[in-house]
């Protein structure tokens, strides 16, 4: 409908208003003509345009600035009266108008509690971490993770969640990556697409973030991620517009970065011109919570909402908007289009329709939801000699290390979710911000005991090596569990903390019959790879993740996850073997240069460099073997269709992930080049078949995939020639090609794959 048509029936049903209204339903009637707005019968735009113009300046003034939800003591801080204790962020509500206030948590894995709080840690269910869900290739997953994390958000009374991280990973040391969906664009938006899906199901908002381009927690506040602007679109960009296109998140939270120098809550580039005006995207974008640095140019830039003012240097959309709006400097009607963009998405969204009632939450139903995931998040990396899954007739069993007898580790900072029972372990980590280090009560040692009674158990720290290898001698299976903890704020070495490496060297020269679980939130070094038998990376596992691990390290669960990063072998084979900046000087100016990889972010820039990984992407292995054949592609159009047979050729049920790669046939950056890296993933499938079944599977890839993004033209453009369909188990081992020749193709920036 265009805009002068929009404002005729706004005019329309305000004088409606004004008429008598004598109905059998009087009541709904009445309600209906003073609120017209409420009516369920009109669409989001033409109800948030309702409303809008029902309100004064000071109205739409209150919908822009977002208050923190929890006491904050450096400096002291009072929360509004209406905020929820423990919650990261409140915008209040109209009530004259009927607009609910918007009542914001953390939930990258769960519903998250604020350390500033005083009142008690809120104690729900956890998923396993972002990138381990990302690791179970598996979007019905990944949607019934975001449905139970929007369960338990509205039972808690909060009607906005601070989700959906879509960060290509970069650098594998990002202190965030345990939360985002891993390396590959296609991949990430359509696995965090479904869990922000799941969360929005329950009638209420959920963010994206961190728009855009947060490759590091280094200067967090300061670092430029330069970036040229196809490599840009082509990868980081790539996987929001994949997952805005599947979910329609109600809102994006723009990043603390800055991108090209220019803060990304300032970026015209970012909000305006690719978010905006490129991609069409209907809902708001707020800030991150200290991530305003201004007033008319943020504003003018496409920021619609400051979120937890206390974190700015000062209230940027407070007073000095109003200022701001009274001296000309933002117009009013850009206040008007802030307030009708947060108010269309309150509506698409079901806020108005389906207030937020405090419930019940059956946790038991959910503790279930989370383990299926993180019982097919969990890569089995290396099986010699079938050491896996445990021996029905091993007797002696060692379990060593990472508080493995009581719990499973998380990751820090805000996304943290406090488990129901309490925390397995106490004192660890820092007392402040992003500590506590929190290991959710659920034991592998325990689970694993109750699965092999006939077996002999013994449980030794790993605080001592010599004494871990004297217990593990003999043993008819060692089991190590070695950890790293990832959190907000801060990047991490490769190499294992507490020096679990000597750990675990000295425990495999004792009995070769070593397996190493790891509990991490990305990739690690392994000196100690050739001495051990098996290699399970169990990510961060989530509230039932001592079951999880159990069930996959017995044998219950055939293991189903595949990498959804590169793993290297050393830091020097990383586009910046050194982070940029430096952790003790946050206030440091730094610049991070993406375009050395450009768009050829993780396996994408070791197929280009020709380096050897440590475990390739997509790589991960099963109790069971699988086959592919009959390998087919059919091109109509700007469709790309690739179809094959997967066969169970073992001897165990099991889950497989056929992956299929696309590239230009023949020198992997030739004359078509604008492509960054020989291939690029195109297409999967989970799928689950029984000894000796099969299935025809069939693909589609999108045609960005094809293309290379031309920044003069704003056009996605698909050069016409022979192209290379290659279908594997990972992006090194790939066991069947196909050619097919595509057409010249030009594709328009606001492709939506129709």
């Amino acid at each position: 409908m265009k805009r002068q048509q929009m404002r005729g029936l706004v005019m329309a049903l305000m004088l409606t208003t004004a008429l008598p209204t004598v109905t059998a339903h009087a009541q709904v009637a009445t309600s209906s003509a003073s609120k017209p707005w409420m009516n369920t019968k009109l669409s989001a735009d033409q109800r948030a345009d309702l409303i809008v113009a029902r309100m004064t300046p000071d109205e739409k003034l209150t919908l822009v600035f977002g208050y923190f939800g929890s006491n904050q003591q450096k400096p002291k801080f009072t929360p509004h009266a209406e905020a929820r204790m423990g919650s990261a962020g409140y915008i209040p509500g109209i009530p004259r108008l009927g607009v609910p206030p918007q009542w914001e948590t953390d939930a990258g894995v769960g519903v998250a509690t604020q350390r500033e709080s005083s009142d008690p840690y809120l104690e729900r269910t956890s998923l396993p971490s972002g990138i381990a869900t990302a690791a179970t290739w598996n979007p019905d997953l990944a949607f019934k993770g975001g449905a139970m994390i929007g369960s338990e958000a509205r039972a808690s009374g909060f009607n906005v969640q601070l989700a959906g991280g879509a960060n290509l990973a970069r650098d594998p040391r990002n202190g965030r990556n345990f939360e985002y969906g891993g390396e590959d664009p296609l991949l990430a938006g359509v696995m965090v697409g479904a869990q922000i899906r799941g969360i929005q199901s329950n009638n209420i908002i959920s963010t994206i973030k961190h728009w855009a381009l947060n490759g590091q927690e280094t200067n967090r506040m300061t670092v430029s991620s330069n970036i040229g602007d196809a490599a840009a679109r082509q990868s980081d960009l790539l996987a929001f517009e994949f997952a805005i296109e599947k979910a329609s998140p109600g809102a994006v939270m723009c990043a603390y970065n800055r991108i090209n120098s220019i803060y990304a809550c300032e970026s015209d580039y970012l909000l305006n011109e690719v978010l905006k005006k490129d991609w069409g995207y209907t809902g708001y974008v707020m800030s991150d919570w200290g991530g305003t640095h201004s007033t008319a140019k943020a504003a003018n830039a496409g920021l619609d909402q400051e979120s937890a003012y206390t974190f700015d240097k000062q209230p940027f959309f407070g007073a000095p908007l109003k200022a701001a709006l009274a001296d000309g400097s933002v117009s009013q009607a850009r206040l008007d289009d802030m307030a009708r963009r947060i108010t269309r998405s309150m509506f698409a969204h079901g806020l108005f329709d389906h207030p937020v009632v405090k419930g019940p939450i059956d946790f038991a139903a959910h503790a279930k939801v989370t383990q299926a995931d993180a019982e097919e998040a969990i890569v089995l990396l290396k099986n010699d000699g079938g050491l896996l899954p445990i021996a029905k007739s091993a007797r002696k069993i060692v379990v060593i290390g990472s508080h493995s007898d009581v719990g499973v580790l998380s990751g820090g900072g805000s996304s943290q979710v406090f488990p129901v029972g309490g925390m397995a372990v106490k004192g660890l980590g820092p007392k402040g911000f992003p500590g506590p280090i929190v290991y959710h009560p659920s034991s592998p040692l325990k689970a694993l005991q109750a699965r092999n009674p006939a077996a002999r158990f013994a449980y030794d720290d790993g605080s001592d090596p010599a004494a871990a290898a004297k217990a593990a001698a003999g043993a008819d299976l060692v089991i190590v569990f070695a950890h790293q903890w990832a959190a907000e704020s801060q990047d991490y070495s490769l190499t294992l903390a507490d020096d679990q490496d000597a750990l675990i060297d000295a425990v495999a020269a004792a009995n070769s019959k070593t397996a190493v679980v790891l509990e991490t939130g990305g990739p690690v070094l392994m000196p100690w790879l050739p001495k051990v038998g098996a290699v399970v990376e169990a990510w961060y596992a989530g509230t039932n993740g001592g079951e999880a691990i159990a069930r996959v390290l017995t044998g219950e669960v055939n293991p189903s996850g595949r990498l959804p990063i590169t793993f290297p072998r050393s830091a020097d084979q990383l586009p910046r073997p050194v982070i940029d900046g430096d952790h003790s000087k946050p206030e440091l100016m730094v610049d991070a240069n993406y375009d050395i990889e450009g768009a050829a972010v993780g396996y994408k820039w070791f197929d280009k460099k020709g380096h050897q990984p440590l475990f390739a992407f997509g790589h991960g292995l099963s109790y069971s073997t699988f086959g592919y054949s009959d390998l087919k592609t059919s091109a109509a159009g700007d469709t790309l269709t690739v179809s094959f047979k997967v066969t169970n050729t073992g001897k165990t049920a099991g889950k497989d992930v056929p992956q299929v790669y696309v590239g230009p046939k023949g020198a992997p950056l030739d004359g078509r080049s604008g492509w960054e890296a020989p291939r690029r993933l195109g297409g999967f499938k989970k799928v689950e078949l029984a000894p000796g079944a099969s299935t025809t599977v069939a693909v589609t890839v999108d045609p960005r995939l094809l293309a290379t993004f031309d920044s003069k033209a704003k056009a996605w453009t698909i050069a016409a020639g022979a192209y290379e369909v290659s279908l594997g188990a990972s992006s090194r081992d790939l066991r069947a090609k196909a050619e097919v020749t595509l057409a010249a193709k030009t594709l328009p920036v606001t492709y939506d794959g129709k």
